[in-house]
């Protein structure tokens, strides 16, 4: 599997935040999206994401599934965390699992939690989580519906040490399995990486 992006232009609010941009991602492998703030980190998962429209370039999913589009074969992981704070820990992964199109059965949304170190307040609402513990559950949605191609802005911030290693880990495991990883990220991320970097020098 191969994710590549040719001559990508992204516009917001009139600016171009940049063009001619390529990016290359193959199976196994993660690729480190660093440069200045306002560079175009974000931008640039978003619009791989679907979330942006393209001004300009293309974007293909080699080897994937030929009747999904990237984006429905992607997860994206934002600065934010999309959680409802009156939910439980477990009513808000099974609403991600169940809007992402994941299995009906529990089992896997308990093997994330536990993953994540979270099944011991799975009963409780989001609202009682600290920040990092926010980001554990966010990152459990990444486990509970597979994708193979994962697209994460920051995402260990809020992470103490503990939090970090384990998602290394996490990361580590999914690229054993195939799957590509494009992270926005500003701190090492504890894997092997290719770099690339947009922007001039901070």
């Amino acid at each position: 599997m191969k994710l590549s992006g040719r001559g990508l232009r992204c516009v917001r609010g009139g600016r171009e935040v940049f063009s001619g941009l390529d990016v290359m991602a193959e199976a196994g492998r993660a690729v480190a999206v660093t440069g200045p703030n306002g560079a175009g980190k974000t931008s640039l998962l978003r619009l791989l994401a679907g979330l942006l429209a393209m001004a300009g370039g293309s974007v293909s999913l080699e080897g994937g599934d030929p009747e999904l589009t990237l984006p429905e074969q992607a997860h994206y992981l934002g600065h934010r965390d999309a959680l409802k704070p009156a939910l439980s820990v477990s009513e808000n992964l099974s609403f991600w699992r169940e809007f992402l199109g994941g299995a009906a059965r529990s089992s896997a949304a308990d093997t994330a939690l536990a993953t994540v170190g979270l099944d011991h307040v799975a009963h409780l609402p989001a609202a009682y989580l600290s920040a990092g513990q926010r980001r554990r559950l966010s990152i459990a949605r990444l486990l509970a519906v597979k994708r193979p191609v994962w697209l994460l802005d920051e995402p260990t911030s809020a992470l103490d040490v503990s939090g970090q290693s384990a998602f290394a880990a996490i990361m580590t495991e999914h690229l054993k399995g195939g799957g590509i990883i494009l992270a926005a990220t500003h701190t090492p991320l504890g894997i092997a990486v290719q770099d690339l970097r947009i922007g001039g020098a901070a």
